[in-house]
C-alpha cells in the first residue's frame, strides 16, 4: 500500500516518527513535505497529499499539523477526499468503518507517537462497513 504523508512545521518532528513506523510496517511512503521545522503554510502540504490520494497516485494519506484541524479542512476541499481528524485509536477505526476516510489527520501538539501508531494500526486494520454508512458517504460528494 502506498501512503502519502505531509505536515507543517508543527507536525514535522512527529511526522518523521510516523514515516519510520509506516516503513517498518511495510508501507511504501512518500514524504511530501515539509522537510524542517521552519515555519510554513499547512495548506500547501495538505493539498499536495490530498490531491495525490484523490488522483490515485497513493492509496491513503496521513497529515499532521499543530491541531490537525487545518490540514483536515484543506484536505476535505479536494474532491474525493474524506479526511478525518483522529485523536485516538477508536476514532481512527470509526473513520474507516463509518466514513471510509482516505486521509487521516493528527494534532501534533496534542498527540504522541504511541497514540498515533495505534491509531494507524486501527485505521489500516478496519474495513468500511458499507450499508447505511455507504448511503451517508454517498451524500458527501456533490
Amino acid at each position: 500500500m502506498k501512503i502519502a504523508i505531509g505536515s507543517d512545521h508543527a507536525g514535522y518532528e512527529l511526522k518523521k516518527t510516523v514515516y519510520s513506523w509506516l516503513e517498518r510496517n511495510g508501507y511504501k511512503v512518500n514524504d511530501m513535505g515539509t522537510y524542517s521545522d521552519d515555519s510554513v503554510d499547512y495548506p500547501d502540504y495538505a493539498r499536495k497529499v490530498a490531491e495525490a490520494v484523490a488522483n490515485g497516485e497513493y492509496d491513503q494519506g496521513v497529515l499532521l499539523c499543530g491541531s490537525g484541524v487545518g490540514v483536515s479542512i484543506v484536505a476535505n476541499k479536494v474532491k474525493g477526499i474524506r479526511a478525518a481528524l483522529a485523536f485516538n485509536p477508536e476514532i481512527a477505526s470509526l473513520a474507516r468503518q463509518h466514513n471510509n476516510a482516505n486521509v487521516l489527520c493528527f494534532p501534533a501538539r496534542y498527540s504522541d507517537s504511541e497514540t498515533i501508531e495505534k491509531s494507524l494500526e486501527n485505521w489500516f486494520a478496519a474495513e468500511f462497513e458499507g450499508g447505511r454508512h455507504q448511503r451517508r458517504v454517498a451524500k458527501i460528494e456533490p
